[in-house]
Formats: structure tokens, C-alpha cells, sequence
């Protein structure tokens, strides 16, 4: 960004000198509002459909029924108690992946950066699968757990990264070496544990949303229901942070506070989500991608890019269950697949613009 030189103070006769900025993204337009709306109404629509699939088939009327409670009394068990913690957990991790992703990636200034790619995802697994193989909790759930390995990993980047301040591009690098550090810590756990604890942990780290369950979906809604407003609410201090460092103190925002409050709450978001699914692999990479081309906007709407995850963790799951006949897969197995050339794309257009970092 560009600034001319302010003109001199007889031209400006008694009128203050005040540095204007331009709009930055994030401002409730059209386009924006019905790229939202637009992804919601098919989210939805991918939520319902997911409910009627399964051994006791449901008509998509009948499960708009019972999910108000009315109709048939066996369809609405089905529903309410069989079939809803699934897709439930399936919207609320896509939300809390992709407005993580959305976090990173502007807050870092790079497309690249997302809690899959930094260790974050691998942190919070690393805990897990050390809980599962080692039979070892200390009286905490997983979503605990994992919460405190992504929060642990998320401080051991931001110490390493900082220095006299912790900028996007040392985040990344770091992050990266991180990553290996964990994956591998993660390899050795399943490599000791067992059989039995070794196929447990694996199904997990795929990304899975089978035999999901209310207490899976009550701790996931209560960190969105805390995460949620609070990222939302930092909204403007996190747009100005695209205009770089510098720019964003000149306006009045604490740089390095905001950065760790916004490293937090994304840590926060992915943390529960890992907890509850499993990294699901690619959602906060691809889906603020998605959501930032789709609402015309300069850096990924938090609140799209929720919704846009929520409807590919849906749409995957949906593909999981139905790709094979007679095989549910992970739903990691589908994002991942769909993830990577939205990867490879974006290394592309990334080493193309020279804005790698």
C-alpha cells in the first residue's frame, strides 16, 4: 500500500492532517451476503440429506418432521438420536475448521497458512493418540486434551517464531518443522501402542465422523458458542493486519496482542474440532480459499469460510457413505482427496505471485 505525502500545513490551512485507508474486505456487501446466505441454504440442505441415508431409510420430509419432533415416533429416534450427534458434529467441525482457517490465513498474509500446515491439527492429535495408546488421560476428556496439545504446540510456534515480534512467515516455517516434529511423535505412539489401540488411533487421525456422539456435539457448540463471537468481534482489527505491521499500529491496533488473541481463538476453534472428528484433513486449508473467491472479498470472510466448511465436511461425508456401495469411509479420506489439488493449486499460484514468504 501507497501513501502520499501529506501536503504541507498552508495548504491545509487550520484542518488536522488525517491518514485515510480505503475499505478493506470484510464489509457486508451484496455479494458477500448472498454468497453466505447461498452457502448456508446448501449446507443445510447437505445436513438433511445426510439424515435420511442409512439401514432404516427416511424420506427428506419425514426427517424435516422429526427434526421438529412431529411425525412418525420411530422416525424421530432415528433422527433425533441416532443420526443427528453425526451430522451435527459434521456442520460445527466445519465451522470451527474453516473460520480457524480463515484466522490463519489473514493473519498471516498467506493463503498457505492453515492449522493442518503450522501443527496445530498435529499438536492436538499428537495428545490424543497419546491418551488412547498410553491409557493415559489424567482424568480429561479428549476435546481437553486435544485443546491442550494444540495450545501447547501453538505457544512452542509463536516462542520460536518470535523475534522483537512474531510475523507471518516465521509462524509458517516454524509451524512446518513443528508439524514433522509431532506427525512423527504421533507415528512412534501408534507404532508402540497394541493392535487394537493402533486401529483405534488411526481411524481417529484419518478424520472420522462414525459413532459420533451428544457429548462430542455439546463441547464442540459450547467452544463455538464462546470462539465463535469473539473472532468474529476482532473482525476489523483482523483486516487491518493484511495492510502489514506497520500500517495496521499507524490505525490503532495493537499488533501483537491481536495476533495472540486471534492465535488463541483459532487454536480454540481447531482444538474442539480435532477432538470431536479427527484432522480432517485440507477443511481450513481450501475452504477460506473458496469462500474469499466466491464472495469477491481480499482476504477470507471468517463467517463464509465457516459455513463453506460446513458445507464440504457435509458434502464429503455424504460422498463417504454413498462413493462405495456397501463401505462407509472416514471422512478425512474425501477431504483429503478433494483437499489436495486445491493444495496444489494454490502452491502454484502462490510460487507464481511470489508471495510465499
Amino acid at each position: 500500500m501507497s501513501v502520499s505525502a501529506p501536503p504541507s500545513p498552508a495548504a491545509l490551512g487550520n484542518r488536522p492532517f488525517r491518514l485515510t485507508v480505503p475499505p478493506v474486505s470484510g464489509v457486508l456487501r451484496p455479494r458477500l451476503l448472498l454468497t453466505g446466505v447461498g452457502v448456508a441454504v446448501g449446507a443445510f440442505l447437505l445436513f438433511c440429506w445426510g439424515l435420511t441415508i442409512g439401514d432404516y431409510p427416511v424420506a427428506f420430509t419425514d426427517v424435516i418432521r422429526a427434526l421438529w419432533g412431529s411425525g412418525d415416533a420411530g422416525t424421530v429416534i432415528v433422527v433425533q438420536d441416532l443420526r443427528l450427534p453425526r451430522a451435527l458434529v459434521g456442520l460445527l467441525v466445519g465451522v470451527a475448521f474453516g473460520v480457524s482457517g480463515a484466522v490463519f490465513q489473514t493473519m498471516t498474509r498467506n493463503p498457505l497458512a492453515s492449522p493442518d500446515m503450522i501443527g496445530l491439527t498435529e499438536g492436538a492429535g499428537t495428545a490424543v493418540v497419546a491418551a488412547v495408546v498410553l491409557g493415559w488421560t489424567g482424568g480429561l476428556g479428549l476435546s481437553t486434551l486435544g485443546l491442550l496439545g494444540a495450545l501447547v504446540t501453538a505457544l512452542l510456534v509463536y516462542a520460536l517464531a518470535w523475534k522483537g515480534g512474531a510475523t507471518g512467515y516465521r509462524i509458517i516455517l516454524v509451524g512446518i518443522g513443528v508439524s514433522w516434529i509431532c506427525s512423527s511423535a504421533t507415528n512412534f505412539l501408534v507404532a508402540r501402542g497394541n493392535r487394537f489401540e493402533a486401529e483405534a488411533a488411526l481411524g481417529w487421525l484419518v478424520g472420522n465422523l462414525n459413532g459420533r456422539t451428544w457429548g462430542q456435539v455439546d463441547s464442540l457448540a459450547i467452544a463455538l458458542a464462546v470462539l465463535l463471537p469473539v473472532t468474529l468481534g476482532m473482525g476489523r482489527w483482523m483486516r487491518t493486519l493484511m495492510l502489514g505491521d506497520d500500517v495496521a499500529a499507524g490505525l490503532g491496533t495493537p499488533v501483537q496482542v491481536v495476533r495472540l488473541a486471534l492465535l488463541l481463538a483459532g487454536v480454540g476453534l481447531v482444538a474442539f474440532g480435532t477432538a470431536a472428528a479427527g484432522p480432517v484433513a485440507f477443511v481450513a486449508l481450501a475452504c477460506p480459499q473458496i469462500a474469499q473467491r466466491l464472495a469477491g472479498t481480499s482476504s477470507p470472510p471468517p463467517l463464509v469460510s465457516g459455513l463453506t466448511g460446513a458445507f464440504v465436511v457435509l458434502g464429503s461425508d455424504l460422498l463417504a457413505r454413498e462413493a462405495i456401495p456397501g463401505t462407509e469411509l472416514p471422512v478425512g479420506i474425501v477431504t483429503g482427496a478433494l483437499g489436495a489439488p486445491v493444495l496444489l493449486w494454490l502452491l502454484i499460484r502462490v510460487n507464481r505471485a511470489g508471495s510465499g514468504g
